[in-house]
Formats: structure tokens, sequence, C-alpha cells
């Protein structure tokens, strides 16, 4: 399988961290467009096989071209590249913010077309890829959630939410890290050095997710088992919620799918 991802970003290149991690594919397989010197430096050095700003090259007999650039650079990238796709042998998938795939194929034609939205953490093989189909023969389907959960966790879901997974899922990394970016300066401020309070809040939190994850368990459940009566925990969770604790990141959720909204509207 020959992949081309156009756009060599954070997520751009993410993708493309994770696909080389996988058995059997390398940089014969996977070719990176990018039209920015100092990123296709970067990729160079990284040891990426980089193609630069030849987006028809990078398209050429490929089986699958992942358009991985900013929602004011899509239909440019689709300009260049849709006399070269063909719908019949090759996927096309956009990672793209607040692009539909109704407007993909008004563009594109009326080939198979498809919207993932990974996070950062497919760079390790621990991505929540999100994916919805339009137009695909189940074959195909099946290819594309064969090659993304490699990569991590896939759930195939329906369009509409897939801005709402987008917060939840991919801006959720950013989210979780400040709650451990905060941990971490609470370890410091209770007399941890930076480097070991981070390792302590690090693995804290990987343990209490994969409690969840392989538990199939429910927070709440998981605290529980923490929180003794007039306890040092629910003390302390007590206190954060005072403060706001859940209040502030369900309205920092709420705030990120409203801006991602008004943005989608002004691309339509």
């Amino acid at each position: 399988m020959k992949i081309a991802i156009i756009g060599g970003g954070n997520l751009g290149s993410s993708i493309a961290k994770g696909l080389l991690k996988l058995k059997d594919f390398n940089n014969n397989n996977l070719v990176i467009a990018e039209k920015r010197p100092l990123q296709i430096k970067y990729l160079q050095e990284n040891g990426f096989n980089v193609i630069g700003n030849d987006n028809i090259k990078a398209v050429r007999d490929k089986d699958i071209v992942i358009v991985s650039v900013k929602p004011q650079q899509i239909f440019e990238v689709f300009d260049e590249i849709k006399n070269v796709i063909d719908g019949k042998k090759q996927i096309l998938i956009s990672t793209v913010t607040g692009i539909n795939l109704k407007e993909i194929q008004s563009y594109m034609g009326k080939i198979p077309v498809v919207r993932i939205m990974p996070n950062t953490a497919i760079e390790i093989k621990e991505s929540m890829t999100c994916i919805s189909f339009l137009n695909n023969s189940k074959q195909q389907e099946n290819t594309i959630i064969e090659l993304f959960s490699q990569l991590g966790k896939v759930l195939v879901i329906q369009e509409e939410l897939m801005g709402a997974v987008t917060v939840l899922g991919a801006c959720g990394i950013a989210f979780a890290l400040r709650f451990l970016r905060a941990a971490t300066q609470g370890g410091i401020e209770i007399g941890f050095g930076a480097e070991l309070s981070q390792l302590i809040a690090a693995q804290t939190v990987k343990g209490a997710v994969q409690l969840i994850l392989e538990n199939n368990s429910h927070p709440e459940k998981e605290i529980d088992k923490v929180t003794t009566p007039q306890g040092i925990t629910i003390s302390g969770l007590n206190e954060m919620e005072h403060q706001g604790f859940s209040s502030a990141l369900i309205k920092g959720l709420i705030t990120s799918f409203n801006k991602l909204e008004k943005m989608s509207k002004k691309t339509q």
C-alpha cells in the first residue's frame, strides 16, 4: 500500500510517524508533500521522504491520499489534484476540520471520499480516530478501518458528529495535557522536583485511563474506590469542584465546539 500525505504539519507528520512504526511499512511506501522550507528541512532531518510542493507528483500511483492542510488551503489543493485522482483505484482522505464530505465531493466529483479525525497520539499508535465515509465500497471501508486500527482505536461515526469528536478527541489531547501540567505544578508545590513530579503525574494519569479502558469501567466507580469517608481524596475532589473544575472543563469543550461551528459556517 502506497500513501501520500499532503501537508506535513503537526497532524500530517504525526500520521506519518505512526505509519512508519507499522510492520512492513517504510519510506518507500510513504511520501509527504510540503511547501514550507523550514518544515521540509525538519521532515527530511527526521528521515521522511519529502517531495516538496508538488502535490500532483505526490498523488500519482498512490493507493491512499491523505489531505492534512488548513481549511483555507484545502480547495487550492483539490484544484491541483482533482484531475489526477482516480476514484476507481485511489482513496481520498481528509483530516481537515470543518469541510464536510459533500463539499469535498462537489469539488472532486463523485469519487469515494473519507473524513478522519485522529489526534496527535497517532504517532505512537495510540490515537482515537473517528471515521466517516461517502461512496466507498465495503472493501475500501475495511481497508481504512484496518489501517487506522493499527494506529490506535477506531470508531466509525455519522459525519454530523465529526465536529464534536474534533473537540473531544483531538482538542482533548491538549485539555488532558493541561490537566497533567497542572498536576505536575501542584506536585512541585508539595515537594517534588519538576521531572519527578511529571513522571508521577503522567504515570498516574496513564493508570487511570487504563482502568477505564481495560475494565470497561466508569470514572465514578473508580473514584469511589479511592475516596474513603473523611479522607484526603474526597477533600481534594470537593475543593476542586468548589473551584469549578468540572464546570470549567465542560465550558472549555463547549467554547471550542461553538467556535468550530462558526468556522465551519464561514467556509461554506
